[in-house]
């Protein structure tokens, strides 16, 4: 299996997960296994050992969907560039702003000021 094969399928199976992670059924799943989770402390006696396997799970959970998140939003801001560039392009729009990201930071400014109305 190519890296190239493997990087789809990592990122098919990205694009589920958070698909799912944004879901209402997920939502449901993870309220019903709080309140369970919840329940089961109580009739334990409210032992840390129960209380820190939540929290390690927690902050498990929490990192993995950063990077969830963060691969979702990077996806749909390339795919809006890439859209925005196409209407650029086809318009008689200004060639310089369609790969304006590329620029520097004074070139943004520079074109921030030139475009400034008022």
């Amino acid at each position: 299996m190519s890296d190239q094969t493997g990087d789809r399928r990592l990122g098919r199976w990205l694009r589920r997960l958070g698909t799912a992670a944004g879901g209402e059924k997920l939502a449901a799943l993870v309220a019903a296994a709080v309140s369970a989770w919840l329940v089961a402390y109580a009739f334990a006696g409210f032992p840390t050992w129960m209380a820190t396997a939540l929290e390690v799970s927690a902050a498990a959970v929490t990192l993995v969907m950063v990077f969830i998140i963060q691969h979702g939003q990077r996806r749909q801001e390339q795919a809006t560039h890439l859209k925005l560039d196409e209407l650029v392009r086809a318009s008689d729009g200004d060639d310089v702003v369609a790969e304006i990201e590329h620029a520097s930071d004074e070139e943004l400014q520079h074109q921030r000021a030139r475009r400034s109305i008022g």
